[in-house]
């Protein structure tokens, strides 16, 4: 495999995969963490080797991806070898700090998360109890969580490839409609969109907006025909 030249123009160092811009085609090159060789991490706009596999199905894939001499002797980087010891001790220390300050975010939301799903479906169970939603509208919230699922599947397909994303606008709209449930549960497992702030400022927007609506329409609008 012939070894070519780019620079990274998106790293998700979370999730730990990212995209090189190649210097010869001008097209986007997906790479995990896996395949990168040397130090430091890798860093947006780094300029970097890397030799391009085709992963059937996938796409286009760097892998022995390496930063270019150039860049790696412009940043400071210590030795493996020196303080070896001090450096494992302070690896050592940031380590659970690290992961206690991660899993405390997701836990409080996923716990939120499940008391706002249960007291929404107990609103939805009495709204059709009391005639004021119909049955078809509790099947469409139904149907539009099962579409809210595989959107987020498929967005997340579509960044791992570097092909069309989904907008995040049309990913809030479904979550407004109804469909934050599954957004929560398809942010989780697939780990996707965890990490961007103004996305997770929008969903919970939208989320206190849909809410605030269904209360509003049930507690004000008129009773709805079952069937």
């Amino acid at each position: 495999m012939a070894q070519q030249q780019g620079r990274v123009v998106r790293w998700e160092a979370e999730r730990g995969f990212g995209f090189i811009l190649s210097a010869s085609t001008q097209e986007k090159v997906f790479f995990h963490i896996r395949d990168f060789r040397g130090a430091p991490e890798p860093l947006l706009r780094m300029q970097v080797a890397y030799e391009e596999i085709h992963v059937g199905g996938k796409g286009r894939r760097a892998v022995a991806v390496r930063p270019l001499a150039s860049l790696s002797s412009s940043v400071a980087v210590p030795s493996a070898s020196a303080h070896p010891q001090r450096k494992e001790n302070q690896a050592r220390s940031e380590r659970p700090a690290r992961k206690n300050t991660r899993s405390r975010a997701p836990a409080a939301g996923a716990a939120l998360i499940g008391l706002l799903t249960l007291c929404w479906l107990v609103v939805i169970g009495w709204a059709l109890w009391i005639e004021r939603l119909p049955l078809w509208g509790a099947g469409a919230l139904l149907a539009l969580n099962l579409l809210t699922l595989w959107v987020y599947a498929a967005d997340k397909n579509a960044a791992r490839n570097g092909t069309w994303r989904v907008r995040e606008r049309h990913l809030h709209l479904l979550a407004l409609l109804g469909g934050w449930p599954a957004a929560w549960l398809a942010q989780q497992r697939l780990r996707h969109k965890t990490s961007k702030v103004s996305f997770r400022a929008v969903y919970w927007l939208s989320v206190v907006l849909h809410c605030a609506a269904l209360i509003g329409w049930l507690w004000r609008g008129p009773k709805m025909v079952l069937f």
